[in-house]
């Protein structure tokens, strides 16, 4: 998390107790679906790249093959997890302000808490759940589901991977997105960025700049 408060994740003003952020965040996760998950181990710290999946209610699911460096450690360590929205570099020419320096907006959020390992019909759940959710992204194509693979080669298959559920004890958004310079200027630098293809950072820019 960014030390600034400025670039604390945004609040409107009918954000009760925080309902509205929480929603926000839990449509990030679903949206990129994907993150590094960092423990550490005997042979010093580690980390995995892998696909999430939020149940909604303060929990975090992934899976690890079993020949993962972190598969055999991670089970009650307290772990974090990192989410990288969009990035874009800026550049000082685009504030139209004296003396700035370059720097980079970014998305992220880091969650944290203990890990659990979960029994064989968690996992498969997980693995129904992911492949749903992701299927869905890409309508009209019709969905894939694990009944067109052969019985024995899936269950084999799922006997090579581990699955967790992470307790999600802290909630730790970023969005630097500009908020400590005037709105004229962040919305000149959307502009500039949206004109050099980094159209997500510009809408983000433009759609959550305000603090």
């Amino acid at each position: 998390m960014h030390p600034d408060p400025a670039f604390r994740w945004p609040k409107s003003a009918n954000d009760h107790q925080g309902a509205g952020e929480r929603a926000a965040l839990e449509a990030m996760i679903a949206e990129i679906g994907f993150g590094m998950l960092f423990a550490e181990t005997p042979d010093g710290p580690r980390v995995a790249h892998v696909p999430l999946f939020s149940t909604g209610d303060g929990a975090l699911q992934f899976h690890l093959s079993r020949g993962n460096a972190l598969t055999k450690h991670i089970v009650t360590k307290t772990a974090l997890c990192v989410i990288n929205g969009p990035d874009a570099y800026i550049s000082p020419d685009w504030y139209g302000l004296d003396d700035q320096v370059p720097t980079w907006n970014y998305l992220a959020l880091e969650l944290e808490g203990p890990v659990r390992q979960m029994d064989r019909d968690g996992l498969v759940a997980l693995l129904d759940d992911l492949s749903a959710r992701n299927e869905a992204k890409l309508a009209p194509k019709t969905p894939w589901h694990r009944d067109k693979m052969d019985a024995e080669k899936f269950d084999r298959m799922v006997g090579a991977i581990v699955g967790f559920e992470m307790e999600i004890l802290a909630w730790r958004p970023t969005a630097k997105l500009g908020q400590n310079k005037p709105a004229e200027v962040r919305k000149r630098v959307a502009a500039e960025l949206d004109a050099a293809g980094r159209r997500a950072m510009a809408h983000l820019m433009q759609e959550f700049g305000e603090t």
